[in-house]
């Protein structure tokens, strides 16, 4: 019997281990990927019989699994589990580099390989960060603090630095929230942010990390509405966004996926977003929140992964490469220094 094509979307799950109906629906519609979160990772030991038996499951050895660890308030594997650590948030490496940018950066990649090894060593193999937004005072805390700094070249090092930690160990990123989530001042869980900037104010300042980092295998894209250039539409679906500026402007040639299809930004069935962004030009759409019927619904519309999905798909897992050596020593020292550069700015 003929195996259903690799879906062109990445699912959830519910629970530490999969249930009988889950690895039936991973079984036959066969998704590109899984994300983690926090209610799915109990254990080192756990999360690595989890991630096998969703890779069995589809019968892909190389199936991607996902994890949002940014550090900080967002980080799905940590205390209090002993195994894991504490790991910064972005911002604290950008007070870092206010103080020394030089110790900032080399910080920023030896802490995103120590991350990295974590993730590796659970079988997760695509971290769901930098995070490349450029935060405002008015900037949503759901953002802000996930931000590394204000200015854009500095953002720019501080993230491809620990793109490169990420890499180092044998991990995937993902920049997000491409083309700029950072003047959004409301929560794009449960509502539609808008931003109100001109174009020219969004090319010369939201746009340029996005722009330096290009090169990165993979991105997820914003749910917001950039009224300068496409009112009507968030920016996950709307052709103008994804074709002539994330694809065009910014030259993005990786894979591009959405961000959570489940959080309320976005209006609709869930056929519907998902139809909505695939025609936009996205190729792959996320869906996170473990819901089967939901899982479901993703499922048939989003259809088989193919043409130029496809292709950017496979280049993307390509780029994935074997950890390099480290040292952990230096590493967990670097950590230290980061996470005192973000008490000294909070005390």
């Amino acid at each position: 019997m003929a195996r259903t094509p690799v879906g062109a979307f990445i699912s959830g799950c519910s629970g530490y281990a999969l249930s009988d109906a889950e690895t039936a629906f991973f079984k036959k519609a066969n998704p590109w990927g899984l994300i983690l979160f926090k209610r799915n990772c109990e254990s080192p030991s756990q999360v690595k019989a989890l991630t096998a038996a969703f890779r069995a499951a589809v019968g892909r050895k190389d199936a991607p699994v996902f994890i949002d660890q940014e550090g900080g308030r967002v980080q799905r594997m940590g205390p209090p589990v002993a195994e894991w650590r504490k790991f910064p948030a972005a911002e604290d490496y950008g007070r870092l580099y206010q103080a020394c940018p030089l110790h900032a950066l080399r910080a920023t990649r030896l802490v995103a390989r120590l991350l990295a090894a974590d993730l590796e060593a659970a079988g997760i193999t695509v971290n769901c960060a930098p995070v490349l937004d450029l935060p405002r005072e008015d900037t949503t805390p759901a953002i802000a603090s996930r931000t590394f700094h204000a200015r854009p070249e500095a953002a720019l090092a501080l993230a491809r630095a620990y793109m490169d930690g990420l890499m180092d160990g044998g991990v995937l990123p993902v920049i997000k929230h491409i083309p700029g989530h950072g003047r959004a001042v409301v929560d794009s869980h449960y509502d539609l942010p808008v931003i109100k900037a001109s174009r020219s104010e969004l090319e010369a300042h939201d746009f340029q990390p996005f722009a330096g980092l290009s090169a990165c295998p993979m991105a997820m894209t914003a749910h917001v509405v950039l009224e300068a250039i496409d009112a009507d539409h968030p920016a996950t679906q709307s052709k103008r966004v994804v074709r002539d500026v994330i694809r065009k402007q910014l030259g993005y040639g990786g894979l591009l996926m959405t961000d959570d299809l489940s959080m309320k930004a976005l209006s609709g069935t869930m056929a519907e977003k998902v139809r909505a962004s695939l025609d936009a030009g996205v190729d792959m759409v996320l869906h996170c929140n473990g819901v089967l019927p939901e899982m479901e619904e993703v499922a048939a519309a989003a259809g088989p992964l193919r043409g130029k999905a496809l292709a950017r798909a496979k280049a993307a897992l390509r780029a994935r490469r074997k950890p390099l050596p480290y040292d952990e020593k230096v590493a967990l020292r670097d950590l230290e220094a980061v996470l005192k550069a973000g008490v000294k700015a909070t005390a």
